[in-house]
């Protein structure tokens, strides 16, 4: 195994630990129809992890019509959440809630007794809330870490302190999580790992965080892994069976063989594979974290498999891009997702993932000054409750609409698979 191969395969295993799962967890959690709630401070309200989890679950199609949203707060403390929970994200019914508190839970310094005792009891709060609401699916998620190098002002010292409070807090969250019979993810390690391979691999200016605290888009990318994975998103995503010798091909779900003759093979598939963008060794981008974390091995699998070939090697060619494979490597199968990062699917990808992020903006605007709004009328002015109530459904039932926009543009896409025997 190489090196690379090597590093993921460690990185692998410990994601695989960070995420604590019951037994019952062996499947995918989700459910047909659900509704996933994302919770958070600024990290969340940065509109990127959640958009990634959002992508993933309407376009990799881990279960069918599936939908989210995300609450992110800047500067919010569990605390803060914990008393804003049920008018601000529980009147909205998920059934599914990821959590991600505690960067704001310190002073920024060592922990004192009295902030941990606080966000202890504040995710006890939380769980309870969504619990008693009937949330069936609970994941508390851990705060990440700070880029040592670039967090205040690049006081190295201070932010290995602070990273050592928020591993503090990771644990109680951790215990919080056990006892109270739900999940766990734990960002705080994934993280560290992802920026010193990272680094290893790309060189010592890739950052976990542009400012120090807040993530770029390859961290939240990071993060998004750790929920799936924590969600019991298993990444297989169909299979396309070629049997050259016979020229017949089949495909799995989401995907349906439109024609097959001589080694070419149309497919029009509704589920589409996760894609990445921009300069593998930039951390403002997607491009470079698949070479560092098991991302395709793990929750983005696209196999072909193609029989009938003898001894030859073959060239597949899928959109623009064209590789070269052995009989055997084909016989056992590929990767698509992984070996062709280039693909068809990658602008109607982006174009989801455009109206997602749009989406998603609305939803800070709706939540934070509209149903927040609604919830503090309900205090000062009780003699309102019953037109409040009004108000505060029909804004549910227009979020509700609003979910549903960007599944709209997940269109079937056709494309075309070549694969031609190249004899020694």
């Amino acid at each position: 195994m190489s090196l690379h191969g090597a590093a993921i395969r460690l990185l692998s295993l410990l994601c695989a630990a960070a995420v604590l799962i019951n037994s019952a967890t062996a499947e995918s959690l989700l459910r047909r129809g659900d509704f996933v709630a994302i919770a958070g401070d600024s990290i969340t309200e940065q509109r990127l992890y959640s958009v990634f989890i959002e992508d993933y679950l309407l376009m990799c199609q881990p279960e069918a019509d599936l939908r989210a949203s995300q609450f992110g707060w800047k500067e919010e403390t569990s605390s803060q959440f914990a008393d804003r929970v049920a008018n601000d994200v529980l009147r909205f019914r998920p059934n599914v809630v990821a959590t991600c508190f505690g960067m704001n839970n310190g002073p920024f310094g060592p922990t004192a007794p009295e902030d941990a005792q606080s966000y202890r009891e504040a995710q006890r709060s939380i769980i309870t809330q969504m619990k008693k609401a009937g949330v069936r699916v609970i994941v508390v998620g851990s705060p990440g870490s700070l880029d040592v190098e670039r967090a205040f002002g690049g006081d190295r010292p201070r932010a290995l302190i602070y990273n050592q409070t928020l591993a503090r807090l990771r644990d109680i969250a951790r215990d919080v999580a056990a006892e109270q019979g739900v999940l766990f993810a734990d960002l705080d390690d994934p993280m560290i790992e992802f920026v010193a391979k990272a680094k290893a691999r790309f060189g010592k200016d890739y950052w976990l965080c542009g400012d120090g605290g807040h993530p770029d888009r390859s961290g939240h990318l990071v993060m998004a892994y750790v929920f799936l994975k924590a969600l019991g998103c298993d990444g297989n995503l169909g299979t396309i069976r070629v049997d050259l010798a016979a020229d017949k091909a089949q495909a799995g779900s989401g995907h349906k063989v439109v024609s097959c003759a001589n080694g070419r093979v149309e497919i029009e598939s509704t589920r589409y594979p996760f894609c990445f963008y921009g300069d593998p060794a930039r951390f403002e981008t997607t491009r470079g974290v698949p070479q560092v974390i098991p991302f395709n091995e793990e929750l983005n699998r696209l196999e072909l498999v193609v029989s009938g070939l003898g001894q030859a090697k073959a060239r597949v060619t899928w959109g623009g891009d064209s590789r070269e494979f052995s009989a055997a490597r084909l016989g056992q199968g590929i990767n698509l997702a992984a070996e062709f990062l280039d693909n068809p699917f990658c602008e109607p990808f982006r174009t989801v993932e455009e109206r997602i992020s749009s989406k998603q903006w609305g939803e800070m605007s709706r939540v934070k000054e509209q149903m927040h709004t609604l919830g503090l009328l309900q205090v000062y002015a009780p003699q309102e409750h019953e037109a409040l109530e009004r108000l505060a459904g029909a804004l549910v039932k227009q979020c509700q609409i609003d979910r549903q926009m960007p599944a709209k543009h997940v269109i079937p896409v056709r494309h075309v698979i070549r694969i031609e025997a190249i004899r020694e």
